[in-house]
């Protein structure tokens, strides 16, 4: 059984992360346990401002000091997911699925491409042809051209097949905290969001439900 936690309204990172990690360390136990888990869970949620870093990291990748990040109240966590680094804010959809991937019988690759199958197929409900770039996890828009720009970007943790972390759509997301970072670790590659493919805002809680929608969707086929 997959329990959906929805807190209304940003959230603090390390609130959210110290749920997670809690949540996948009594999953993780009762796989080694009894080799299999009884509940999984997804959190969908927006967060305060803050710049993470994944395992695979480079400090020269976050622009400026993080005494002037405070500054403007954006925190900033080092964590164990892949990936290098990136920004959360409102108006993105960050979704942490914490499951059995065993019991989908899906590896970690399998996973991280139904991720992204899950937000190219959100991205079509809104007209707009969301796509992969080889060697450059997440989803992109205008592939192999000057105009590249990411809209998604997705790091996972996984330990007997239990997975953390996840993907950050932006939806109405503020785009400027970006210019912060080299998003990612790209340095020629834009970040776009719905709202500004499409010139204007969009309901944020239909675009979650259509996100979870098809991940849970996808997810379920492998069942």
């Amino acid at each position: 059984m997959i329990k959906i936690y929805q807190p209304q309204g940003p959230q603090r990172y390390e609130e959210i992360l110290v749920m997670q990690r809690q949540l996948f360390d009594e999953m993780v136990a009762e796989k080694r346990a009894t080799g299999r888990v009884n509940d999984e869970h997804l959190i969908s949620v927006e967060h305060l401002p803050v710049i993470t870093l994944g395992r695979r990291a480079h400090h020269e990748n976050l622009l400026i000091s993080e005494d002037m990040l405070k500054a403007r109240n954006i925190d900033v966590f080092r964590i164990e997911r892949g990936g290098d680094i990136t920004y959360h804010g409102p108006g993105q959809i960050v979704m942490y699925p914490l499951i059995d991937l065993e019991h989908y019988h899906l590896g970690v690759k399998d996973y991280v491409n139904l991720l992204e199958e899950a937000v190219i197929l959100t991205l079509k409900y809104y007209g707009i042809e969301g796509e992969r770039v080889e060697g450059a996890t997440g989803v992109w828009i205008d592939k192999d051209t000057p105009h590249e720009r990411k809209i998604c970007a997705i790091g996972v943790k996984c330990s007997r097949f239990i997975t953390m972390h996840g993907l950050a759509l932006n939806v109405n997301t503020e785009l400027s905290p970006f210019t912060l970072i080299n998003p990612c670790g790209f340095v020629d590659k834009g970040v776009t969001s719905i709202a500004k493919e499409l010139n204007h805002p969009v309901d944020y809680a239909e675009a979650t439900h259509q996100l979870r929608h098809n991940f849970l969707t996808l997810l379920n086929s492998h069942t």
